[in-house]
């Protein structure tokens, strides 16, 4: 059998412009004599979709694009993600409609079948149980002389997910239609997971994911075939679309892929941006400058993302701002070659402290400095139509070391998921492209005269692993004093960290890299009183 691998790239809601898609590739999977072509997940849809499938004649577009999809399959096979009611009209209870997550079926022209996603999950953001009701059972289907199972979503790892089932129905082949999001070290844990599956079963697994950014998600492709051995047979290209065309009978045998990690987070938040942007109808975007590392990695990706021409560096002086921070940000920009724009905020500084009924100090003035600079920037995006990029990294989002309005201003946070080790590191797999000076000099908010970082702040080299054990294992003081962690240096981020999550309820959207943002898929009450043994601070910045 011949077949398709269809990564396609749909935008959520945007069914006419994906049915376009999905025709486009439907001929081309034709003219390279394919005999069966494979979508992702919701492909006709986009993916997640949350309360959009509420909207008026949502379920009956998506419909007519199946019978369009349809029409345009005689002479192939197709395979394609979508929605549809539970039952034959969608029922409104409270509001609430009805509906599977549905892969259908198509031969020859003609609705074969359709198979309803069994595995619904409440995790992770996408609210699958609040929107979708789980199919009724499995089946197969006969295409092309192949006895076909399909699996949807999560159904391909769920202990109660379908593949057994359908390997004793006489599966010879399953397809899995997925829309897995990019988390470093995920690849890896399906990779293991599909051989597992396909040794298991005695069956050839075919795994095919969407691809694209959708607000904080980043979809990877890198659809895999795996045979009955459990041998990787066929990995499709990361973050790529395109219709990769496979001969199934002729597979063999290939080594696992090697990709560097830190170059699959660069390709991750890249594709993050240009879709975010593009996706919502911009062109342009607004990268604030300070003369430090995470401005200028934030502004080298936009640059690839989204081509020179279509990034602003702007740099907002006070009267603290060093020469030497005007030279690096400058230096960036050049490199960068991207236009460059110098706003002096002091003169609006200063009115502000005027309009105050006390002239403010400590760090009411350090973070009038930095609301300062956020309205300057929102104002500059209206004049340009342009979006701006927050430049805040996930040490400082998790301890609260930012200004509310002020540095976290943006539609998007580009490098929110990376502790600022994490940045240093990407920094340097850029090269030429960040000044060396840049990369060495002292991190600094540089709201105050001589201010660094690490004045306020552990080490990160300290404070990133402590928290990756906070963040993404959960775990506790005690935990944290016995791994060798200094008891005030912990109940120091403790406090931190439990008291800003106001703050982090606020940001942008945050492009996910790692299993545990500090944002997408958490759900930590802002007001609550659990300190695990620190003492409860009120203070908010």
């Amino acid at each position: 059998m011949r077949v398709g691998i269809a990564q396609t790239n749909p935008r959520v809601g945007a069914i006419d412009r994906n049915l376009e898609a999905i025709l486009f590739r439907i001929t081309e999977a034709k003219k390279a004599e394919c005999d069966l072509v494979v979508f992702p997940e919701l492909a006709l849809c986009g993916h997640p979709l949350f309360d959009l499938v509420r909207r008026a004649g949502f379920i009956d577009r998506v419909g007519m694009a199946v019978q369009a999809v349809a029409d345009a399959s005689i002479g192939i096979g197709v395979i394609v993600g979508g929605v549809s009611p539970a039952i034959a009209k969608p029922k409104k209870v409270g509001g609430d409609c009805k509906l599977f997550d549905s892969a259908f079926a198509i031969d020859h022209g003609s609705l074969i079948g359709e198979q309803a996603k069994l595995c619904l999950s409440s995790v992770g953001g996408g609210n699958e149980v609040g929107t979708f009701v789980p199919g009724p059972g499995t089946q197969v289907f006969d295409l092309h002389g192949k006895r076909i199972g399909i699996s949807i979503g999560g159904d391909l790892w769920s202990d109660d997910g379908p593949t057994d089932a359908q390997a004793s129905l006489g599966a010879e082949l399953i397809v899995a239609i997925t829309a897995s999001p990019f988390a470093l070290g995920r690849a890896e844990i399906r990779h293991q997971l599909a051989r597992g599956l396909a040794k298991e079963n005695g069956i050839t697994l075919m795994v095919v994911n969407l691809v694209g950014g959708q607000d904080e998600r980043v979809y990877d492709g890198g659809s895999v075939i795996v045979g009955p051995e459990g041998d990787l047979l066929y990995q499709a290209p990361y973050f790529s679309e395109g219709l990769f065309v496979v001969d199934l009978d002729a597979l063999v045998p290939i080594p696992a892929p090697t990709d560097d990690p830190i170059d699959l987070v660069r390709r991750a938040i890249v594709l993050g941006i240009h879709d975010y942007v593009r996706k919502n109808g911009f062109t342009k975007v607004l990268v604030g400058l300070s003369g430090g590392v995470d401005s200028a990695l934030v502004a080298a990706l936009a640059v690839e993302a989204l081509g020179e021409e279509n990034v602003i560096g702007v740099f907002l002086p006070s009267a603290i701002t060093s020469q030497a921070s005007r030279e690096d940000a400058r230096e960036v920009a050049r490199r960068l070659a991207i236009e460059w724009l110098d706003v002096p905020i002091e003169e609006v500084v200063t009115a502000c402290r005027k309009a105050l009924p006390k002239r403010p100090d400590g760090i009411v003035d350090e973070n009038l400095q930095a609301r300062t600079r956020g309205i300057l920037l929102m104002a500059l995006a209206n004049q340009r139509s342009a979006l701006v990029l927050a430049t805040g990294n996930k040490s400082e989002i998790a301890v609260g070391y930012n200004t509310l309005y002020g540095d976290t201003v943006g539609a998007l946070a580009p490098i929110a998921d990376l502790y600022k080790t994490e940045v240093y590191h990407l920094a340097e797999v850029l090269g030429e492209s960040i000044p060396k000076r840049v990369m060495e000099k002292a991190p600094t908010a540089e709201l105050r005269p001589n201010q660094r970082d690490e004045d306020d702040l552990p080490a990160y080299e300290i404070l990133d692993p402590l928290l990756r054990r906070l963040i993404e294992r959960d775990a506790s003081r005690d935990e944290l004093i016995a791994q060798g962690y200094p008891e005030p240096i912990v109940d120091d981020v403790l406090a931190r960290y439990y008291r800003s999550e106001y703050k982090r309820r606020q940001l942008p959207p945050e492009i996910k890299v790692s299993p545990q943002t500090s944002g997408i898929g958490r759900r930590m009450p802002m007001t609550h009183g659990y300190r695990d043994r620190v003492e409860q601070s009120g203070k908010r910045e």
